[in-house]
């Protein structure tokens, strides 16, 4: 099983993912106190790996379900839901991934 852990930044929400390989799926868990990702975890509960991982065809998934729930656009949610679903499928090692703002 691989986590993430996503801190969204200045709205105070967080959220984890977990997800688990089932076959050529991955399922996911997705846990937030913020309602806009809550939303998306209802709808967006399984997917294919290597749809997630590529703009080809449809694209991502996960990309998709942030564009229909989340209210910002810069939401790292979906992101990570991404980066999870990569280290799952054996397509991706875990590594954290950072972004650092100041002004």
């Amino acid at each position: 099983m691989a986590t993430a852990e996503i801190n969204s930044g200045i709205c105070g929400f967080s959220a984890t993912v977990k997800t688990e390989k089932e076959g050529s799926k991955v399922r996911l868990s997705i846990e937030s106190e913020c309602q806009a990702i809550q939303n998306l975890a209802a709808e967006l509960t399984e997917v294919d790996p290597f749809q997630e991982i590529t703009f080809r065809g449809s694209g991502p998934r996960s990309l998709a379900m942030g564009a229909k729930h989340c209210f910002h656009t810069a939401c790292p949610v979906p992101v990570g839901i991404i980066k999870a679903v990569e280290i799952e499928a054996g397509l991706a090692l875990p590594k954290d991934a950072t972004i650092k703002l100041s002004k």
